[in-house]
């Protein structure tokens, strides 16, 4: 018996449409988007997308260092050689795992990855990938509730802001100045 090879099946290639007045011209229509849809404006968030990590990454950092010294002051303390699990080393370093991931997460999540703005709509990207639609930036309001400059934490000034439109729930994002320009600028009353 002859062994097995894969067999290539040939597809056949879809042409774009031809509209009436290029049909006659012999020149085919460029593939465009449907009627009425326009290609989303991608805005990145890169000042507070940068803010995010470095901060959630200097919380770890500190967290470690604290984790390491009190961890190796048990290990030389008298009676430091005794069971991890009878002197609490063992459930410091679960308290240790917890408060770093709970940190880390709180630190980045305010902070989108980037919003894609179009005439109908505005789509925040979260930082894990999580789209939320809102309705278009005109209907939107936001207020800044704390403003950071350009410094180590990021390259560019970054602004808290508190964003809310009809139906939409307050949020409260990391973002660049310029991230949700076009919505109107309100002071919001608290």
């Amino acid at each position: 018996m002859a062994p097995s090879r894969a067999v290539r099946i040939p597809r056949s290639r879809a042409s774009p449409p031809e509209s009436p007045d290029t049909a006659s011209a012999g020149v085919p229509v460029a593939a465009s988007s449907p009627a009425g849809t326009a290609r989303p404006e991608l805005r990145r968030n890169v000042g507070g997308s940068t803010r995010a990590v470095r901060l959630a990454a200097f919380y770890v950092g500190v967290l470690t260092a604290f984790y390491v010294g009190f961890v190796l002051y048990d290990r030389t303390a008298p009676g430091g050689t005794s069971s991890i699990t009878t002197n609490g080393i063992l459930l410091f370093t679960g308290l240790f795992i917890l408060l770093a991931a709970a940190g880390a997460l709180y630190a980045l999540n305010p902070a989108p990855r980037s919003v894609e703005v179009t005439d109908k709509h505005v789509t925040v990207v979260g930082r894990w990938g999580r789209r939320r639609e809102l309705p278009p930036l005109s209907m939107l309001s936001f207020s800044v509730v704390q403003r950071y400059p350009a410094g180590w934490l990021a390259p560019t000034p970054v602004e808290l802001i508190e964003l809310w439109g009809e139906n939409v729930p307050n949020r409260s994002y990391v973002v660049d100045p310029e991230l949700f320009q076009g919505a109107n600028r309100a002071a919001r009353s608290r």
